[in-house]
């Protein structure tokens, strides 16, 4: 007897990007800077969840706002990847974002539109999707489009809830902000400075151990993941806050880390692992992909590998 296979992850990507990165030896001002390498990838929180979701083994399914030329090239990147992706169509041309990685300095130097505006009824089949789609989880990454609503994502939350299903956000500004006072969910992944930006306030570690467990005892999200960079990361949840370090790696990147966290993260709690074990898998998938260079993202051998390693080291703390 065949047994069910589970619903994919759902992924919201209301603002995506095709990415465009590249090299050159010196970034210079005025003169033409000429460019190497130059690489094209499908881009936006949302989609980049659902390519690392996909990487991983796992299925998911992207929604996603496009326009324009720009938004069937967007497209065809994704079903290069084999991403299975609905594409809901918008009036305005999709962004280009660029990154350019200077070889003699090691810098990089993003450059990152704002997005084009988006109309109200541009976003009700997203709506829809989230009230419909028969997944357990619902991600919703990236940031909001300028005319947005600020509440379009607390929207998605309840329509999620409404349903049994668990919605995870990682969002920033508005977006973030009204989600939180509106809506409960299951997870959000802020970094240190978007919780910071949260707050009102800058944080040292212990302030943001704080301020992650006020949020799970407001009752504005059962899990909470805070990303903090070399210094690792943390979770908060009813049973108190865990840290865990960075994997120490060799970062070519740091672009895509949040995204191969959050992507590692929710797959792993697709697959039955508890809050604390796919917290760490997580942190090895964002090892994983500042590895890479560019908008690459993990690579599923590489987060096993590195989480493995992570494991028999130790080196977390736990307070309840």
């Amino acid at each position: 007897m065949s047994v069910a296979r589970p619903a994919p992850i759902l992924t919201i990507t209301l603002n995506p990007a095709v990415d465009v990165s590249s090299e050159t030896d010196t970034v210079r001002p005025v003169r033409k800077v000429r460019t190497s390498n130059v690489r094209y990838d499908p881009g936006g929180g949302g989609i980049n969840v659902a390519r690392v979701i996909t990487a991983l083994g796992g299925e998911a399914e992207a929604y996603f706002l496009a326009g324009g030329e720009t938004g069937s090239l967007l497209t065809r990147l994704l079903r290069a990847e084999g991403i299975a992706s609905h594409l809901v169509p918008i009036e305005g041309q999709t962004r280009i974002s660029f990154m350019v990685r200077e070889r003699s300095t090691g810098l990089e130097y993003r450059f990152v539109p704002e997005g084009p505006p988006v109309q109200p009824q541009e976003l009700e089949p997203c709506l829809d999707a989230v009230a419909s789609h028969k997944g357990q989880y619902v991600i919703a990454s990236g940031s909001l489009p300028t005319s947005a609503p600020p509440d379009v994502y607390a929207r998605m939350a309840k329509l999620a809830a409404a349903r049994g299903a668990k919605f995870v956000l990682d969002s920033s500004g508005k977006g973030l902000d009204t989600t939180l006072k509106q809506s409960p969910l299951f997870l959000v992944k802020p970094s240190r400075g978007e919780l910071e930006q949260f707050v009102g306030r800058k944080l040292d570690e212990a302030g943001v151990g704080q301020a992650a467990s006020d949020i799970v005892a407001s009752g504005a999200a059962e899990l909470v993941a805070i990303t903090m960079g070399v210094d690792g990361a943390l979770l908060a949840s009813a049973r108190g806050v865990l840290r865990v370090p960075a994997i120490h790696v060799r970062v070519r990147s740091a672009l895509g880390a949040g995204d191969s966290f959050l992507g590692a993260m929710v797959w792993a709690l697709s697959e039955g692992r508890s809050p604390e074990e796919a917290f760490r898998l997580g942190v090895a998938a964002g090892a994983a992909a500042v590895m890479k260079p560019g908008f690459e993202l993990c690579r599923r051998e590489e987060v096993l590998a590195l989480n493995a390693t992570a494991l028999s080291a130790g080196g977390e703390s736990q307070t309840r």
